[in-house]
């Protein structure tokens, strides 16, 4: 099973803090609008979201189609495929993509633990 790019998808307090934090540690903008409150940062191959006010609780997140530097693949698995082998797998989803869609749709759950899991194609 292949998720895509994977990143980590943090919920700061003050966004412009964390940006320059993030900075001195190497990362990079990539993308994101830092007036609408949310920026992704890269450093090398690592990647993480910066989102002030958007969610409660820190994201793993994975974007079917997509390389870690957000290119799209030539081929991927769509997500609706990835959702039906999930639930084959026995793996309760929070929220589900319409089937009956094509193109960009999510999916999350969460692990055992409560950490939050987004699955998020953008194409």
């Amino acid at each position: 099973m292949n998720l895509g790019a994977f990143s980590v998808s943090l919920s700061v307090k003050d966004i412009n803090k964390s940006k320059e934090f993030y900075e001195k540690l190497g990362f990079e903008t990539l993308g994101g609008d830092i007036s609408q409150n949310w920026l992704i940062l890269k450093n090398d191959q690592h990647i993480i979201g910066l989102f002030q006010g958007m969610f409660e609780k820190n994201i793993l997140t994975f974007n079917p189609g997509w390389n870690q530097e957000a290119e799209n693949r030539e081929s991927f698995t769509d997500i609706r495929d990835l959702q039906k082998e999930l639930k084959a797998k026995g793996l309760t989803l929070l929220t589900e993509a319409d089937e009956t869609t094509e193109g960009p749709a999510s999916i999350t759950l969460e692990d055992p633990d409560g950490n939050p899991i987004l699955i998020d194609q953008h194409r």
